[in-house]
């Protein structure tokens, strides 16, 4: 009877210890959160071109159902106030849009990818209106653009952007360009 209750007890000791022989197909311990900055060249839509810096952040959906595989948030600022090549002196556009963005799956060190983002856009110019120098408006703004991955955690950036100001000047308003930069994924 001695036996059988310690051969019992060591049994459930052993079972207690036991591990699964099945490694995890993928594990990802750090935040499914990149931070970028960048410099952007836009052709105005009104008067030559403006470049200026951007910021952006990324929340991606890691680890979530399949159907959000690639999807993620993303939120932008733009500030397109240096290097005037147009005829309009205090043109300034400013922008703040968050959206949808969604990476296709990565071909080896490349990962293209698409957004359509959604915010707020300032707008500094001349006009011959004296009280009317600024005006402010939602702004639409698809982009696709592609990472390349320098280190495991650092990715060089390239996208294009087309903002879509409606109703602001009878004259078509819709600033696109480039933007290069860098980005550190958490």
């Amino acid at each position: 009877m001695c036996l059988k209750a310690v051969l019992t007890v060591l049994a459930l000791i052993a079972g207690m210890t036991a591990c699964c022989q099945v490694a995890p197909h993928a594990s990802r311990k750090s935040l499914p959160l990149a931070i970028g900055v960048g410099y952007s060249n836009y052709r105005t839509g009104l008067s030559g071109r403006l470049s200026g810096p951007v910021l952006w952040a990324d929340w991606n959906f890691y680890g979530r159902p399949s159907a959000l595989h690639g999807f993620g948030i993303e939120v932008e600022a733009r500030d397109l106030n240096y290097n005037r090549t147009g005829s309009i002196p205090n043109l300034r556009m400013d922008s703040a849009t968050a959206g949808l963005i969604y990476r296709w799956r990565r071909f080896d060190r490349f990962s293209p990818y698409g957004k359509f983002l959604v915010g707020i856009g300032s707008i500094d110019f001349v006009s011959g209106n004296p009280t009317y120098k600024h005006d402010t408006r939602t702004v639409y703004s698809p982009g696709a653009g592609i990472e390349y991955s320098l280190f495991p955690q650092v990715w060089l950036v390239a996208n294009y952007e087309y903002q879509v100001w409606p109703d602001l000047f009878p004259k078509s308003t819709n600033p696109q360009g480039f933007t290069v930069g860098a980005a550190f994924d958490f």
